[in-house]
């Protein structure tokens, strides 16, 4: 009987390192992520939940899943991710329209945006969008490179499977993420070199319809008001971003300490969610914030090397995606924090309670691992043709 490897052999040459540096970074950034977890959520959890560790654990248990998807993705062949991409396509739009089916999704505060899961977890279907619409988008832009005549390259079908998951998201009445989720694609568009005459038409007509959507909830156009005039509405609309900055202003420069307790931060509520990052600035103070901004920056440069050094186009786009897409969702979540921005619904990667979010950051991680390994645009072709030659020749070295 046979053998089985899940990952065949190669020669040695065609063997490359991952990047140490990143996989250090995304170490640094998860554990701070979870420390900062435990200490801002330890005192609301015993109080509500008589466990102070229950927070911790819950997000605990979804980090593990995350690594496990965070291996798979680093270590899986990137010619398998792309044959599992009409999968994952498919799947994300199940999970999309089944948030709108009573009994199997989950209803907070008017939206229904997550799925009912086992052991009383949830799965927020947004989350899956990130990184679907990325990989899908680096797949698809790396097809159309390959056409040596730039008149015939075509991106209409990624427009409409990007406005399609955007508009799922949408009615999902998650304004916040679908316009985080425009934005960034057609930035995304831009950096990859694809021609975006279209995207002044599809902005207006996309403008409209967020407009729409932002009229047509009251609590969307107090969420503006109250950022226009932040000295006002200070028991309602700005409650909560005033006591976010009170807290980081009460971090002083060397912070109240891990094992004090945070009194401002307390004061916010669900300080565990999107508001996360002022109990870390209040705990560690301003210095804190330094490092965490270093630990980011390094996390940022190590990510970006890879992409950009990358010779094989797919995962360069990939990378390059997921990397842009954490940072550009952590300034969001920091500039909502520190009162630049409205308020927002978008978690701070690694940091923020929720699952789906850590999950889905874990596995764009992965990714990019892969990515530092490629060294070569035609890599699986070269590899296909030593398998080839090993099967017919029974050669054991491949030049």
């Amino acid at each position: 009987m046979g053998s089985y490897s899940f990952f065949a052999d190669r020669p040695i040459d065609q063997y490359k390192k991952s990047d140490v540096g990143f996989s250090v970074a995304v170490i640094l950034m998860l554990g701070f992520g979870l420390f900062t977890l435990y200490f801002c959520s330890q005192n609301y959890a015993a109080r509500i939940f008589d466990d102070s560790f229950y927070f911790f654990r819950r997000q605990f248990i979804c980090v593990l899943v995350g690594l496990l998807g965070f291996l798979i993705l680093a270590l899986m062949p990137l010619k398998t991710v792309r044959k599992f991409l009409p999968i994952i396509t498919v799947f994300t739009l199940v999970i999309c329209i089944l948030t709108f089916v009573p009994g199997l999704s989950v209803e907070k505060n008017g939206a229904r945006r997550w799925i009912k899961m086992p052991m009383n977890f949830t799965l927020q279907s947004s989350e899956v969008v990130k990184f679907t619409i990325i990989i899908y988008l680096a797949n698809y832009f790396d097809k159309q490179m390959n056409i040596s005549v730039k008149e015939n390259r075509n991106v209409l079908n990624a427009v409409l499977v990007m406005l399609l998951f955007i508009t799922l998201v949408l009615l999902q009445k998650d304004f916040s993420t679908s316009i985080f989720l425009f934005v960034f694609c057609c930035i995304f568009f831009w950096a990859c070199g694809m021609k975006i005459r279209w995207i002044w038409f599809i902005g207006f007509l996309a403008s409209l319809a967020f407009a729409y959507f932002l009229l047509s909830e009251e609590y969307r156009i107090e969420r503006i008001i109250s950022f226009l005039n932040p000295n006002e509405r200070l028991d309602s609309g700005n409650y909560q971003s005033m006591a976010a900055k009170r807290a980081i202003s009460a971090g002083g420069f060397w912070g109240a300490g891990i094992g004090s307790k945070l009194v401002q931060s307390n004061r916010i509520p669900e300080v565990q969610a999107d508001y996360i990052f002022a109990s870390w600035a209040e705990a560690m103070g301003f210095g804190g914030v330094i490092c965490y901004f270093a630990m980011l920056g390094f996390f940022a440069w190590r990510g970006l090397k890879i992409a950009l050094e990358c010779k094989n186009r797919f995962a360069a786009f990939g990378a390059f995606g997921f990397i842009s897409m954490i940072i550009f969702q952590t300034l969001i979540n920091c500039g909502v924090v520190c009162g630049a921005l409205p308020s927002t619904g978008i978690p701070l990667p690694f940091f923020s309670l929720g699952g789906s979010s850590i999950i889905i950051t874990l596995c764009m991680c992965g990714f990019v691992v892969n990515a530092s390994r490629c060294d070569s645009e035609d890599n699986d072709d070269i590899y296909d043709e030593y398998v080839e030659l090993e099967s017919i020749d029974g050669v054991e070295s491949y030049e």
